[in-house]
């Protein structure tokens, strides 16, 4: 009797650890894990009513449901977080955490949750600068800069757009980036253009400064000081929120480049930091690894998380939309581990687009 309660308690704890729970009545959760089928209705018998999960199934469930956190390390991944808007990060250890206290993290609402990052490097394109300035931290009645786009010469940033005062005066910035003591990334102009003129030598002559020139109440993660734009890593860009400090950034290969943490992915920081985190797979080469806490994605719930989800086309970096990863799902698959992790495998949201046929279940 007291190892058959002993067997009943480990199987409650194991289907707590990874349970499908249906988001409504009756409903099966669709799946990225096979979830045992319903029985068939028997019209030839009465069947029992339907009972609540035992006991000590539910307690382990909502225990585990209360842990909030969950840890995470990314490697090689173009992480979309919003259309054009392309964050290329080369590796990222952190935190995933519901701003709901004890809830979940959800997948289909990237408002829900925020991003702290303990060490992470992480770079922008400039057509992913050119989406971010016009679609989102200036996408609003009144902007005084407009038509933005970007560009490189050498380790300095170039921004062109239009300057809207009264009439429109088309403009360009050069400007170094350097960090500032609060973390701010600060360009620093070196050039300014006016139209055909010099602008700087204008601006001197009449003793005026962007901060003059510029409103930017209204515009997200950016403010202007004298001459300098200082950009809030934190606030600038589009949901899932971030949270971490950049110690570094540079121009590079045509990207902006920032450093959250050590450069070395943590390893020589003489702050605390979170502990490391190794994922099933160690040789994939791009992956997302999430572990403990409790994720939603669609109607599946993963109590104490254990998933690392790997790009099938790993020659080049893992391309994944937090707005579409229910599309690249279904055109992968997944593989139950006998720890109880899970696998999952997908295609770049590229191959998605495409229609390209990926691989078959091995």
């Amino acid at each position: 009797m007291v190892a058959t309660t002993a067997n009943r308690s480990t199987r409650a704890v194991t289907l707590a650890r990874f349970s499908l729970v249906s988001a409504a009545i009756g409903c099966g959760a669709s799946a990225i894990t096979r979830a045992v089928p319903a029985p068939v209705p028997d019209s030839t018998a009465m069947k029992p009513p339907v009972v609540a999960p035992p006991a000590a199934v539910q307690r382990a469930i909502e225990a585990a449901s209360t842990d909030s956190v969950t840890q995470t390390r990314f490697r090689n991944v173009n992480f979309h977080v919003a259309p054009g808007v392309v964050l290329e990060i080369a590796f990222l250890r952190g935190q995933m955490v519901s701003k709901t206290k004890g809830g979940p993290v959800l997948f289909d609402d990237k408002q829900s949750f925020v991003i702290h990052i303990d060490t992470a490097l992480v770079a922008l394109d400039t057509t992913s600068l050119d989406h971010l300035m016009n679609e989102h931290v200036f996408a609003y009645h009144g902007a005084p800069l407009r038509r933005l786009s970007f560009g490189t010469t050498g380790d300095q940033l170039i921004q062109r757009g239009v300057l809207h005062k009264v009439i429109d005066i088309p403009f360009q910035i050069t400007a170094t980036v350097g960090i500032m003591p609060n973390g701010e990334i600060r360009l620093h102009p070196t050039s300014v253009r006016i139209g055909s003129l010099n602008g700087g030598g204008l601006m001197h002559a009449l003793g005026i400064t962007l901060s003059s020139l510029l409103d930017l109440r209204g515009a997200k993660g950016i403010r202007v000081e004298k001459n300098d734009l200082l950009l809030d890593p934190e606030q600038v860009l589009p949901p899932p929120a971030i949270a971490g400090r950049v110690t570094a950034v540079r121009v590079e290969s045509g990207r902006l480049v920032q450093t959250f943490g050590s450069a070395d992915g943590g390893r020589t920081a003489s702050r605390k930091r979170v502990a490391d985190l190794t994922p099933p797979d160690t040789a994939a080469p791009n992956y997302m690894y999430f572990h403990n806490g409790t994720l939603r994605f669609g109607k599946l719930f993963m109590v104490r998380a254990d998933m690392q989800i790997i790009d099938l086309r790993p020659a080049t970096s893992f391309d994944f939309s937090i707005d579409r990863y229910n599309e690249q799902l279904v055109a992968g698959y997944s593989k139950n581990q006998p720890n109880m992790s899970l696998e999952v495998f997908m295609p770049d949201l590229s191959s998605v687009d495409s229609g390209r046929k990926v691989a078959a279940h091995p």
